[in-house]
């Protein structure tokens, strides 16, 4: 196996992927937004953190977190916010895909792939594309016809504050934006 190693910026901001074991759809049960929330929650208010953009879909999401000044340290969050998520996922009855000996030797559970990806934000112009891959998942994924129309996004707050136009992302134009980072983002 190739060794795998991840790009650390201390108080960056990054892109990651986090996708459920055999891509159960399970993140946007109710019981699991829930759990994730909490778990988040938790998870910043012991390790700062950042949630700068985020969307649920069922079987994986995708968040931009910045970093404090000084820490690089976003595998540590990953792991405990995945620990936690499957301990407390699972205690509530709910399901896990098979997992293989290995895996099960090793404690492993079925809920999330190994790992996660990640991408260190460059720029204003790699963040601005990332969040608008972030904002337009749904859509991409045929689970909406526009952004607006996705409940577990932070979609919803930028066009709160002004940053987007509520219709923004129903045009085909729209989405041949994103065809660049597609392959880049660990989908």
């Amino acid at each position: 196996m190739k060794a795998y190693r991840r790009w650390f910026v201390s108080g960056g901001t990054y892109f990651f992927t986090l996708v459920t074991q055999g891509r159960r759809p399970l993140l946007c049960n109710e019981v699991a937004r829930t759990i994730l929330g909490d778990v988040f929650r938790e998870c910043r208010s012991q390790r700062p953190f950042e949630t700068v953009a985020t969307v649920l879909l069922p079987d994986h999401f995708h968040a931009v977190w910045s970093l404090p000044p000084g820490d690089d340290d976003y595998s540590t969050r990953w792991a405990w916010i995945k620990k936690e998520f499957t301990k407390r996922w699972l205690a509530a009855g709910g399901c896990e895909a098979p997992i293989g000996e290995h895996r099960k030797r090793r404690r492993r559970r079925g809920v999330w792939q190994p790992r996660f990806w990640e991408h260190a934000i460059r720029d204003e112009t790699d963040l601005e594309r990332h969040v608008d891959y972030v904002h337009y998942n749904p859509v991409k994924h045929g689970l909406v016809a526009a952004p607006a129309d996705w409940p577990w996004s932070t979609f919803h707050r930028f066009v709160a504050i002004g940053t987007y136009d509520a219709g923004w992302g129903r045009s085909v134009t729209d989405e041949l934006r994103f065809e660049d980072i597609r392959n880049s983002t660990g989908e």
